[in-house]
């Protein structure tokens, strides 16, 4: 383990060489964002799941092959010296998620990775994607987000229509904002998710596709809930209350139903499962 990390110095050394603009470029670009709100939460239980792990890791692990470590390595740099040169932070943030997972390789081999596929894969949640993608995922969200929540609203008597992202109540108008497009809710819940899954249920890869398939219709739900909260807010408080305080607190309100659904969905699979087991 010694000789392994030894020789992996240089490294090492170069990824915490990364680690500092890249933690900068994050914060100021998508941490501090609701889109990637989830990314310092993924790093954190990513590098505990490693830790948990680490026993294992430290005594079957077999260092990895150089001529791979290089290439590896040369790729990684090359996509993060691209998006910080460009400002494309998908890029920079692959790149030194590129770095990680080379000294990973480095010390401990393929075989490592592949029987912890799921914390490399549970870690690119915390790589933010395309900014084009966002947008071309984002705007038919918020049309349907905006369809849905008018539609649902008109038979108890609210005038709400909507012409595109716009609803309109009365004398009020609402911008359907991408945080409110369910797609951001999508990612934080998937993150969540997964990881909740892996630790009660263990890494089965079907079962984690199975659940995070449900987050996502569960996600846009939740968020319908948050527009028709901020609307009902506005009418009967007022815009001053529902732009305020409460408009944060309705995000995160909305998103702990959200997440209190998959555990419950989970819990009644499971028991499910375990009466049929019975039977």
């Amino acid at each position: 383990m010694k000789e392994m990390l030894r020789s992996s110095w240089p490294l090492v050394l170069g990824f915490a060489a990364l680690a500092i603009p890249a933690a900068i470029a994050l914060s100021e670009h998508t941490w501090s964002s609701e889109a990637g709100a989830h990314g310092p939460l993924v790093l954190c239980t990513a590098a505990w799941l490693i830790w948990r792990q680490s026993d294992e890791i430290r005594t079957q692990g077999v260092a990895g092959r150089g001529w791979i470590v290089a290439a590896a390595t040369i790729v990684s740099l090359l996509l993060f010296i691209v998006g910080e040169a460009f400002d494309v932070i998908t890029l920079e943030a692959a790149g030194f998620y590129g770095m990680g997972v080379t000294i990973f390789y480095s010390c401990f081999g393929w075989t490592q990775i592949v029987r912890n596929w799921f914390i490399f894969l549970y870690l690119l949640f915390a790589v933010p994607p395309p900014r084009s993608w966002l947008d071309a995922l984002t705007f038919p969200l918020k049309q349907f987000v905006s369809s849905a929540a008018t539609a649902i609203l008109r038979p108890f008597g609210i005038p709400a229509t909507h012409e595109g992202v716009t609803i309109y109540v009365a004398q009020y108008q609402y911008l359907v904002e991408d945080a409110c497009s369910g797609l951001n809710s999508i990612i934080g819940l998937l993150a969540i998710s997964l990881f909740y899954i892996y630790l009660a249920r263990g890494s089965s890869w079907r079962y984690s596709l199975f659940l995070a398939t449900l987050a996502i219709p569960i996600a846009i739900f939740a968020n319908i809930l948050r527009i028709i909260i901020l609307i009902l807010l506005t009418e009967f408080l007022g815009d001053a209350v529902a732009q305020g305080f409460m408009h944060s607190l309705a995000g995160i309100f909305v998103f702990a139903i959200a997440l209190g659904s998959i555990f419950a969905i989970d819990s009644l699979l499971t028991a499910t499962y375990s009466r049929w087991r019975r039977a």
